[in-house]
């Protein structure tokens, strides 16, 4: 493989290929060794983004009608589960068709608004063209006009799914077969968003209107311990707030229920909507600014500059005052920026929290939807 590297956070990174690119070349090895009658020891494959990969072909079995082997799956320097696995691919002819079938440690699918059918293999549909060229061109390099059958498994997967999203995506007993560009990108962004956009929409194609949507942990904890509200009723959406709320939009959903604690969520009252440190931070400085609307003073503002976190910001405000205004005036300062973000074509609300003092504050219609949620009301889960 041609080495290549993107550049975040002014650090070097090195990309590497995902579970598509595997299963086609383990795929294309395999249909070489069956039709061509000769061993492969190594694989090229052109990825969908133009990279050309020439991989190392592992665990070989052939047969008269059928031959497996394996790829070793290389995700560069991004954080993935899946490093390191063997993706396999068998190919056998038929009698007629062209198959492709997911075996042991490949996801099923078993909830609507995925991107394969309930049923089938979690096998998406780019992999799926991959792995269909890469076969067709060995059949057409041979002349061969038969049946063709394709089956991937990764029986490492079985141990790896509940590390990754699929207990809840509906994908059952194992590990998704992935990729658009047939390359990872380490720590991308894309690959975050689309895991968003699918979570909302399988949550759409249930037939619900309203969701929530939360940071990180901290939010579904609290969800699940001071709201009883189940965590498969939001989705996470990480830093990419404002991103989110575009894919709410772009999904048909009609009510956004933001829940978060205030070390996220008090940057959205300065209109800051991807909350990651790198892009900008104004916590202290937008809480000093609500508490001087409050009506605090301007020693207290001064101190709460000097916090090191927002939690110690809170104590000082706990303290000195005015704690129920300031956070009045942040929640009022929330709406408007949610609304701007969504130009009001859909109804966004916001709980705000903190592991000490629990609920801050929420936006005027927060309660109405929080016990429309509760109820399922408008939605069928």
């Amino acid at each position: 493989m041609l080495e290549q590297y993107v550049y975040k956070n002014r650090k070097k990174l090195r990309c590497g290929y995902t579970t598509g690119s595997c299963a086609a070349a383990a795929a294309k090895a395999a249909a070489e060794m069956l039709l061509g009658g000769k061993r492969v020891e190594t694989v090229e494959l052109v990825t969908p983004s133009g990279q050309k990969l020439l991989l190392d072909v592992e665990e070989i079995s052939r047969e008269k009608e059928r031959v497996s082997c394996g790829i070793r799956k290389d995700s560069g320097d991004d954080p993935d589960v899946t490093n390191g696995i063997l993706v396999f691919a068998a190919v056998e002819r038929t009698e007629g068709g062209f198959r492709i079938e997911g075996g042991t440690g490949v996801g099923r699918v078993t909830l609507p608004g995925l991107d394969q059918p309930v049923g089938e293999a979690a096998i998406n549909t780019v992999p799926r063209q991959m792995i269909t060229r890469a076969v067709e061109e060995i059949c057409a390099k041979y002349g061969f006009g038969g049946g063709i059958r394709v089956l991937v498994s990764i029986p490492e997967g079985v141990r790896l799914a509940g590390k990754t999203f699929n207990p809840r995506l509906g994908i059952e007993g194992g590990i998704s077969v992935l990729g658009t560009t047939g390359i990872v990108e380490p720590m991308s962004e894309a690959a975050l968003l689309d895991t968003i956009e699918v979570e909302m929409r399988q949550r759409a194609a249930q037939g619900w209107k309203k969701i929530i949507l939360t940071p990180g942990n901290y939010g579904m904890d609290f969800l699940k311990e001071e709201l009883q509200l189940e965590p498969e009723k939001s989705v996470k959406c990480s830093n990419f707030i404002g991103e989110a709320l575009d894919k709410a939009m772009e999904t048909g959903f009609e009510s956004v229920l933001l829940i978060g604690h205030i070390g996220k969520l008090v940057k959205l009252g300065a209109g800051v909507m991807n909350t990651h440190s790198r892009w900008a931070d104004a916590r202290l400085e937008t809480l000093a600014s609500c508490l001087i609307l409050a009506g605090g003073d301007a020693k207290t503002a001064a101190a709460l500059l000097h916090a090191n976190t927002t939690e110690e910001a809170l104590e000082i405000l706990w303290e000195k005052g005015p704690f129920e205004e300031t956070m009045a005036i942040l929640l009022e300062k929330i709406a408007g920026h949610l609304e701007h973000r969504t130009g009001g074509a859909m109804r966004t609300e916001a709980v705000v929290f903190s592991n000490k003092f629990g609920i801050l504050g929420e936006t005027k219609g927060a309660g109405e939807l929080l016990c429309q949620l509760k109820t399922n009301e408008g939605q069928q889960p």
